[in-house]
């Protein structure tokens, strides 16, 4: 994994190559690019990954974090505006989620609109706040994230030393986030959801499709929150397939659609 040219925010996996289509991936709350391995790892050669690389964690835990997430998104917003003109998507898991749709917004604007939009494990922004993001106190952080299964290996006090900082920082900008109304996405959303999410049901995610003027799909998968660390493969073959470059299939049930929304 390799910085790419637009300096520190971005990592590639593997060299750089030609290949249809760019995904940009947003980690979860704690997490850092590596997070995103085992997907680039099953989209192949299909897609060119890229994994945003937040301050505070990892090569860049030296650097300080930034306390706002809108402030996040402007950076990357500002990093992504850089790349040459291929086409590309955005993807975010929980907190990366809520990064990558506010990144969308900002490149909407600049006119450089992303193919497509993909939110995993979390709500739609226009439902306030999440119920642990207020979440501040460093014992329920990790509680938090043993309880929603990604947190085995916090139990070593050296590990855990190393991801509170990005626990503390990445909870503080989600606790500085308040949705803002403005003008829709002009891309289509693919909604992805687990069955047993205990944070958000698949039918309350579905309303992120509201948030943009072209239709879009709502997917859900079994599992809970950390459910992409298990259904790796059927995820990449849904975001390929709704990228174009996979022969659709059932793969991934469709939920409800509030009223207001399209799906596809």
């Amino acid at each position: 994994m390799t910085a790419t040219d637009s300096g520190t925010w971005l990592r590639r996996f593997g060299p750089p190559a030609e290949r249809p289509m760019r995904i940009v991936c947003f980690p979860h709350a704690g997490g850092g690019a590596s997070s995103y391995h085992a997907l680039a790892r099953a989209l192949g050669d299909e897609a060119e990954v890229l994994a945003v690389q937040y301050p505070g964690r990892q090569d860049r835990r030296h650097e300080p974090a930034l306390p706002r997430l809108s402030e996040l998104a402007d950076r990357v917003a500002e990093a992504l505006d850089t790349l040459d003109e291929a086409p590309y998507a955005l993807f975010g898991h929980s907190l990366g989620a809520l990064v990558a749709y506010e990144t969308a917004r900002r490149l909407d604007r600049f006119g450089n609109t992303p193919d497509r939009l993909f939110v995993s494990a979390r709500c739609a922004p226009t439902a306030g706040a999440g119920p642990t993001d207020e979440l501040a106190d460093d014992a329920a952080l990790l509680a938090e994230v043993r309880r929603l299964g990604g947190g085995d290996a916090l139990d070593d006090p050296e590990i855990q030393a190393l991801a509170l900082p990005a626990l503390r920082a990445d909870y503080r900008a989600l606790r500085s986030y308040v949705w803002r109304d403005g003008p829709a996405l002009r891309c289509p959303v693919t909604v992805l959801t687990a069955t047993q999410d205990p944070l958000c049901a698949p039918e309350q995610a579905a309303d992120w499709l509201r948030l943009s003027v072209v239709p879009g799909r709502s997917r859900v998968f079994p599992g809970g929150h950390f459910y992409l660390q298990d259904r790796v493969t059927e995820v990449a073959h849904a975001v390929l397939t709704d990228l174009g470059l996979r022969t659709p299939d059932p793969a991934g049930a469709r939920v409800p659609v509030p009223a207001g929304a399209t799906a596809t």
